[in-house]
């Protein structure tokens, strides 16, 4: 108990030096405190962040950029194709 009474004391104090940073939650734009304590950074909960994290799995999230072309091969003595 005395451990987490002085962890809690040591975020007290980190608290109380360090501005406080509140950013808008990418998925709900729900303000959020910027700090080590907030796990789910930059997002305000687990929910946001799997929702964020889903949106990149089934790439409705892109990164602009020119489309690669196939380097897929049926033959095999073609050898591996460098990227450009």
């Amino acid at each position: 108990m005395y451990a987490s009474l002085v962890a809690c004391a040591d975020l007290i104090e980190l608290a109380m030096t360090e501005p406080v940073r509140i950013v808008p939650c990418p998925t709900c734009r729900k303000p959020v405190r910027w700090a080590p304590v907030n796990k789910h950074r930059p997002f305000c909960s687990e929910r946001c962040r799997m929702i964020d994290f889903g949106g990149w799995a089934n790439e409705s999230y892109r990164i602009p950029g020119e489309p690669l072309e196939d380097v897929s091969s049926d033959d095999p003595e073609a050898g591996p194709q460098k990227w450009r």
